[in-house]
């Protein structure tokens, strides 16, 4: 009998996309008379059956308020929101469930770093380095932080339609008074996949305070935030199979517990008198009030969900199908502006049809059972930056296949035909 050390190496599974997509209930069905392509993830992604049904059994089965109840009911509902908070340390590789703080998604986790850990830290005259990329979740909060306190914000910038940093002068403004440094992982507009393991560890060695804008990477490549390094990082759950008014913030536990509440109420206390009271530790001190607790459920589902396909594989099919849409849309004739790298993108592809604009685009597509979408996709700093109002977007997930690009392509094509004759 042959040992471990001996054994033929396992070839490594292959997987099942057309198999996976059946999961989507919602992907079967006609938009206009034709046949649905989904291609606007970025936005928000679909829900498979796994987390559907998480969401019934949660609400037909365990429904009842949280923590404080004796009753069985109540513990069930507080094992299961429990456990999703494990679960969710465990899917970015926190050191504890103390580390994890469940919010309403992205943009509260952002504005809850400005104001509990912001107001406390950032004093006049000190720097807030974001990029030119940042979505306005990850830029408005700094603003109305750097109002009350008198700090400034600075940005990298970015180089053109390529869509890459700028990091001549980074080092440099983070040794000027930089007090945070705040990045999104992966551009929503510009499908740029952004070196943040690298950029915390510049910002980390000079005692700069980081945070990570994962919304657009939590649900589609492995992240670790002990590898990355960063303070905080945020993503929400309906951009990774999971419910909407979900999201999870990841703060060390050292800085969360130097942070005062973010809100008041119920759930967040340990004492209230009449003139004071005291705070629970993070991370409840964090949550105050009844929280989104089928959220919760549903968005561990979504992450057992994603896990047994394989994180990794979902990142190199997405790059796939991004490769493969910007070298379809490049090939177009007539005109057309393409945005982000050209090589190593995630799946996403913004773009500008000659002559026709990107709300035109998406409505035509939409007649032909193409969702898309148009508009300033909350990077109005970066629109300005490249010189145009908006554009249209496509956004790939691991159900879209390269039939469905082709199709798209198509549409594009059609689109060119009848805006041009």
């Amino acid at each position: 009998m042959k040992t471990d050390a001996t054994a033929p190496p396992q070839k490594k599974k292959a997987v099942d996309w057309v198999t996976i997509r059946a999961d989507f209930p919602i992907l079967d069905q006609e938009v206009h008379g034709q046949p649905l392509i989904y291609f606007d993830n970025a936005a928000t992604t679909q829900k498979p059956r796994a987390v559907l049904d998480a969401l019934r059994r949660y609400y037909e089965r365990d429904n009842a308020n949280v923590h404080r109840g004796i009753h069985e009911l109540s513990n069930r509902a507080t094992a299961a929101f429990e456990a999703a908070r494990v679960r969710a340390a465990a899917f970015v590789n926190a050191r504890s469930a103390q580390e994890i703080i469940f919010t309403r998604g992205t943009t509260e986790s952002i504005n809850l770093v400005a104001q509990a850990w912001g107001s406390h830290n950032v004093k006049a005259g000190n720097r807030i380095l974001l990029t030119e990329m940042e979505h306005h979740s990850n830029i408005v909060p700094w603003q109305l932080l750097a109002e009350r306190t008198g700090a400034k914000l600075v940005y990298l910038p970015v180089t053109g339609d390529i869509g890459l940093l700028d990091l001549s002068h980074f080092d440099q403004w983070l040794a000027e008074g930089t007090k945070l440094f705040a990045m999104t992982h992966i551009s929503n507009s510009l499908g740029t996949i952004n070196p943040v393991s690298e950029l915390c560890a510049r910002a980390r060695n000079l005692g700069i305070t980081t945070l990570v804008d994962a919304a657009q990477s939590a649900g589609h490549r492995p992240l670790d935030v002990q590898e990355i390094g960063c303070d905080f990082l945020a993503f929400s759950g309906h951009k990774m199979c999971g419910p909407t008014g979900i999201g999870v913030l990841y703060g060390r536990q050292e800085v969360l517990e130097e942070m005062p509440p973010y809100q008041g109420g119920g759930e967040m206390i340990l004492n209230v008198d009449l003139q004071q009271s005291t705070w629970k530790h993070a991370p409840h001190k964090f949550e105050a009030g009844t929280p989104d607790i089928s959220g919760a459920v549903g968005l561990h589902a979504a992450m057992d969900y994603l896990d047994a396909i394989g994180r990794h594989k979902i990142a190199a099919h997405d790059q796939e199908l991004g490769a493969y849409a910007y070298a379809k849309v490049s090939r177009l004739k007539g005109g057309i502006r393409l945005f982000g790298p050209h090589i190593g993108r995630a799946g996403l592809v913004s773009f500008l049809l000659k002559d026709v604009h990107a709300h035109d685009v998406v409505t035509v597509a939409d007649q032909r059972g193409v969702a898309l979408r148009g508009g300033h996709h909350c990077n109005q700093p970066l629109m300005r930056k490249l010189g145009v109002e908006s554009t249209a977007r496509a956004s790939f997930y691991f159900y879209n296949t390269t039939t469905e690009i082709d199709r798209f392509s198509e549409v594009l094509g059609e689109i060119q035909n009848f805006f041009g004759g």
